[in-house]
């Protein structure tokens, strides 16, 4: 059963057959662990935040209570330690959910903490953003194994709804359908189920997309980059905006995993650039270390000079003439999409032809990874509109046209996915994305 196949009575059905009453978060003084701690105070009665002391637990419900002002938060939440209160914490709980650095002994170490004190019965979830579901349980009991999967949440998870759920060889169905439905009902997510293949489904083709464009940022300089992959090609917040708010080291943890353990046709676009490499040995690592791609000094907001690792104030940095991005948010503005997307297709100049060369490689990405990380497209549209908040790709097919998508694609010097290639010739689908609840016009920002 996938995500899409679930109706609500069959949802209704499937929570009465157990209850999440307890949940333990380990990592809890992390963003994402805080986070996600915030989130399942809204639905359950006991939440306990766990981390290395008792300290930095009390730091991540404070954290937690701050990002979210919800009265759910101080009255359902405990904290404590790995050493003093793991064991009866994970007892007690109902679902256990791990949200430690994406390092794989780190977690499999906590893992050896967690089968040695948890109930038979009790779910225990990873919120890793990569890492092989099958891998980190190896070795485990088969009650174990049964009850693991991955919830992939995405961060801040009380403003970001998008979340993965992957489980593994051994998953227990009837855990992953508890989980879904939970996730839907008692959490609000728009779930996804991906398969337990590198980065999964959302980071896979977001991530790629971010990469390459760090890439071309250290060619032709990253205020030029940012303007041209930016709000009106469909995204929130551009590419570099994103790594710098992720973290440099959180985006080299999942390009290097992708890199290293995949080989498809866009291999060489994960892969890190050398100069955030020599950068993030100086210690730079995005808004976390006071700037990255980007930094503000005072009100002045300065751009990295990839080459010598300087900044430069932004006004004292001049672009080309770039007059058909205003057009196309002029037309974004309007609520006129296609037609701003034309646009955007019919664009003359060596610059539009890089931004579109952008824009055809995550559509032509995405649908290629069909049948590999998920089971159709709609589970990568959900996942990176409502997860990366970003165009779906059948939104800038629909926009763009299939013929002019094929044209694009063709013009980038990749190859067409069949999918694409025959929507061209037959005119069917007339539509590829068809979701009455998300209005597509949260996608198209103007400028």
């Amino acid at each position: 059963m996938s995500t899409s196949q679930m109706s609500a009575a069959e949802m209704r059905q499937i929570l009465a057959s157990r209850k999440i009453e307890r949940v333990v978060v380990l990592g809890a003084n992390g963003t994402m662990g805080f986070g996600s701690a915030a989130l399942f105070t809204t639905a359950v009665p006991e939440v306990t935040f766990l981390a290395r002391s008792k300290d930095k637990a009390e730091e991540g419900l404070a954290a937690a209570i701050k990002q979210v002002r919800s009265p759910t938060v101080a009255t359902h939440s405990k904290t404590g330690d790995y050493d003093n209160d793991l064991a009866a914490a994970v007892a007690d709980a109902d679902l256990i959910f791990e949200a430690l650095t994406e390092d794989f002994d780190l977690k499999k170490n906590i893992f050896d903490k967690i089968e040695a004190a948890r109930r038979d019965d009790s779910i225990i979830a990873t919120v890793t953003s990569g890492l092989s579901i099958n891998q980190l349980c190896e070795g485990r009991s088969d009650s174990f194994r049964r009850n693991f999967l991955g919830l992939h949440f995405f961060n801040p998870p009380n403003v970001i709804v998008g979340t993965e759920l992957i489980a593994g060889d051994d998953t227990d169905p009837a855990v992953v359908d508890f989980v879904d439905a939970f996730s839907q009902v008692r959490l609000g997510r728009e779930m996804v189920r991906t398969s337990d293949t590198p980065a999964f489904a959302g980071n896979r083709v977001g991530f790629k997309v971010m990469n390459e464009v760090a890439q071309l940022a250290g060619e032709i300089g990253v205020l030029l980059t940012d303007k041209l992959i930016g709000p009106y090609t469909g995204r929130a917040m551009t590419p570099l905006a994103t790594v710098d708010l992720v973290g440099w080291d959180i985006h080299r943890a999942i390009v290097d995993n992708v890199y290293e353990n995949t080989n498809d046709e866009a291999h060489e676009t994960n892969k890190l650039p050398d100069y955030m490499a020599k950068l993030m040995d100086k210690g730079v690592l995005g808004n976390k270390t006071g700037g990255g791609f980007f930094k503000k000094d005072g009100k002045t907001r300065l751009v990295l000079d990839p080459a010598s690792g300087e900044y430069t104030p932004e006004v004292d940095l001049s672009l080309p003439d770039l007059g058909y991005i205003d057009e196309v948010a002029a037309l974004h503005r309007d609520g006129r999409y296609k037609e701003g997307m034309r646009v955007f297709l019919n664009a003359e100049g060596e610059y539009a032809k890089i931004a579109r060369g952008v824009i055809a490689g995550y559509i032509a990405y995405a649908f290629n990874r069909v049948g590999e990380v998920t089971e159709s497209i709609d589970g990568i549209d959900r996942i990176m509109g409502m997860g990366f908040n970003a165009a779906p790709p059948s939104v800038l097919v629909d926009a763009i046209g299939a013929n002019g998508v094929v044209d694009m694609i063709g013009e980038a010097g990749l190859v067409v996915p069949t999918a694409l290639a025959d929507a061209a010739k037959t005119g069917k689908p007339e539509r590829f994305f068809n979701h009455a609840r998300i209005n597509i016009g949260r996608f198209f920002v103007a400028e």
